[in-house]
């Protein structure tokens, strides 16, 4: 990634030069290896703002922060935070979206057993479907099976992000399969 700088107003040193790109450089841990970005840093001082304005552009992506304080440190700091939030986001966002297309969905059969002229019992799918189990946490899917009076209920745990299977026993309490335990 290439980082340039500008300055305003100002003869920077040395050591800010060092420190600005060691901080930037952070920001490479949330890109792909083949995004070949460039952060355009315009440092600049007027009386006792110290500001910075930071652009980050690429393939499919362009950010921007701004930010001021009265060192210049702490303005790279904090234009940095700002910087990192927006990259953090839409990189959460995109995971959130390809987990989601991953399989979330589960698929129902339903299964009828019939005997044949010999007495054999053999089983036949009837019928399938494909539904998405929706994110609550347990108590919320054990009110939901409560409310509904099924057997049991397919959800997606949101407190483990996994899909579970509550149910009712025989005492009338309920169970829960978590098939990744």
């Amino acid at each position: 990634m290439e980082i340039t700088f500008t300055f305003k107003n100002f003869e920077p040193s040395n050591h800010l030069k060092g420190y600005a790109r060691e901080r930037f450089d952070k920001i490479n841990r949330y890109l792909r290896p083949d995004d070949d970005g460039e952060i355009a840093v315009n440092l600049s001082v007027e009386k006792y703002r110290h500001m910075a304005e930071v652009i980050l552009t690429g393939k499919d992506m362009h950010f921007s922060a701004t930010s001021e304080s009265e060192d210049m440190y702490s303005t790279i700091d904090l234009v940095l935070d700002k910087l990192e939030a927006q990259v953090r986001k839409i990189k959460e966002k995109s995971k959130d979206h390809r987990r989601g297309q991953k399989g979330q969905s589960a698929r129902v059969d339903v299964i009828s057993f019939t005997q044949d002229e010999t007495g054999k019992r053999e089983q036949t799918i009837t019928e399938t479907d494909n539904f998405e189990p929706k994110p609550m946490s347990v108590d919320e899917a054990a009110m939901q099976l409560e409310a509904l009076g099924n057997e049991f209920l397919v959800f997606f745990n949101a407190d483990i992000e996994r899909v579970n299977v509550i149910y009712r026993r025989k005492s009338s309490d309920f169970g829960l399969i978590d098939p990744g335990i």
